[in-house]
């Protein structure tokens, strides 16, 4: 049964209440059910027979079902309605004129059809709509034969030109397509990949290189799979300068003002990557420019990015030692509806560690026991690492806040559901680093001893700490809070800072 409750927890309130008056408008009878539906989903978590009792005061399953079968179709149009009043406008646009331009051909009208043509062909270009261009050159090639005045052999030219751009943008689809999907069975399958020759074996057989040639979604989605890939390894140091110069390219594209929402893509990507090696500066001025296009355009691309947008400056915050505002600037989220579920669990899972350095543990804990779904769930929502790194902070949690049982629960089922991912990734230091915490928490008195620190000394082969992923730091200073008996938020900053 589709999922109608997911679904309209993706709209806004604004959208939801243009939904209501398109249904509304769309009714032709006065006693159709369609509005009270939505509403009921919207605003309870009611089962099927509370929704039957409440809409026809009685169980009845069959109009229950085709209720929910007409309200699917009406979403349906519905949000291709509103995609083409705000994403598609353009392309839709064209796809209009082109439709007119063939009409006015089919009548004999050649002039104007080749005016209207020439006009979209300009509008294309600027936003490099190259399967539209497809069209139109195909569309002036077809009736060429009655425009004494076309130059049909400059028209074949521009059409084959326009093919090889086509072909690079379906090549780099595909390569994307391919990767995303690799990268999808190494999360949830546990496959062995090799990341970087994956990517470079994939581009060089779609003969894909990285020019000012590519469309502005193409080198979007270049810097979408480096940033991805980087993700699966905590490799952010030596990605960063390439998606630096990647932008270079973006930064002075033609189309980089027609290509706003792939623009503040990017902005977030390189931002993030910034964050993670903790240039905090940097990747703050990349976020100021990121929300100066969020704002462009009547902010039509505002709220699309706000939420995203609010998590990594809170985080920079929270690293630069404002760690009460970054707190106070996710607080509100919690409550908020119409988020996404990824995005919700990245902002719970993000205030439960602002808490937990802000010695605030049972606001973390109470934030931490909404986390009531399966790993296998999470897994499936949100991804392998993240599961992960949900399961340590609990552990870690868990021992301050001394729930004895249910750390040493965490840590078997930690060891027999992980570990061996955590190899399959190259993590063995997080094996290492939770064998640590399970002697301290055995023996805690243990911590500040010589041979506690010469056993985590033996135990870690820290890479430079310029190249050290922030989150992987964090982890770290918990450990060594314990060893020298100080803040762990203190000791945090101060290991960043180096």
């Amino acid at each position: 049964m589709i999922n109608l409750k997911e679904i309209l927890n993706t709209f806004s309130d604004e959208q939801q209440q243009d939904l209501l008056l398109y249904l509304d408008k769309k009714n032709k009878r006065k006693d159709a059910k369609n509005c009270q539906l939505v509403k009921l989903i919207v605003s309870d978590n009611l089962s099927s027979v509370e929704i039957s009792n409440k809409l026809y005061g009685k169980q009845n399953k069959a109009a229950l079902h085709a209720l929910r079968k007409r309200l699917f179709q009406s979403l349906i149009d519905f949000t291709a309605n509103m995609s083409m009043k705000e994403e598609n406008s353009i392309d839709i646009k064209l796809i209009k004129y082109i439709l007119s331009a063939r009409n006015f051909l089919q009548k004999g009208q050649i002039k104007v059809g080749y005016q209207i043509l020439d006009k979209t062909i300009i509008i294309a270009n600027e936003h490099q709509l190259f399967p539209i261009l497809n069209e139109i050159y195909h569309t002036k090639i077809q009736f060429a034969h009655l425009n004494q005045n076309l130059n049909l052999e400059e028209v074949i030219v521009l059409f084959k030109e326009n093919q090889q751009q086509l072909l690079v943008e379906e090549n780099l689809n595909i390569a994307y397509a391919q990767i995303r999907k690799s990268l999808i069975d190494y999360q949830h399958k546990k496959s062995n990949l090799d990341i970087k020759k994956l990517i470079e074996d994939v581009l060089l057989k779609q003969n894909i290189t990285i020019s000012s040639s590519l469309s502005f979604k193409s080198l979007y989605q270049i810097i979408q799979i480096t940033s991805i890939s980087s993700a699966q390894k905590f490799d952010y140091w030596n990605i960063e300068q390439f998606l630096i110069d990647t932008y270079q390219i973006i930064k002075n594209h033609s189309s980089k003002d027609k290509q706003v929402y792939y623009h503040i893509e990017t902005l977030y990507l390189i931002s993030n990557v910034l964050f993670r090696n903790k240039k905090f500066k940097e990747s703050q001025q990349y976020l100021e420019l990121m929300l100066f296009y969020m704002k462009e355009n009547k902010q039509k691309y505002f709220n699309d990015f706000a939420t995203k947008h609010d998590l990594l400056l809170s985080l920079n915050l929270n690293y630069s030692k404002n760690q009460v505002v970054a707190i106070e600037l996710l607080e509100p989220y919690i409550k908020k509806k119409n988020i996404d579920i990824v995005s919700q669990l990245d902002l719970s899972l993000t205030l439960i560690v602002f808490y937990y350095q802000h010695n605030a543990l049972e606001k973390a804990q109470n934030l931490f026991s909404k986390f009531y779904h399966t790993d296998k769930w999470y897994i499936e929502k949100a991804g392998i690492v993240w599961t992960i790194k949900k399961n340590l902070i609990e552990i870690l949690l868990q021992i301050d806040l001394g729930n004895i049982d249910l750390v040493d629960s965490r840590l078997k089922s930690f060891k027999r559901n992980y570990f061996l991912n955590l190899t399959e990734f190259n993590q063995e230091r997080v094996i290492a680093y939770l064998q640590l915490v399970e002697i301290y928490y055995k023996n805690p008195e243990i911590a500040t001893s010589k041979e506690f620190y010469d056993k985590v000394e033996k135990s870690f082969n820290w890479i430079d700490r310029n190249k050290e992923d922030v989150f992987m730091m964090s982890f770290y200073a918990w450990l060594k809070a314990k060893m020298n008996k100080q803040d762990v938020y203190l000791v945090t900053l101060d290991l960043i800072k180096g």
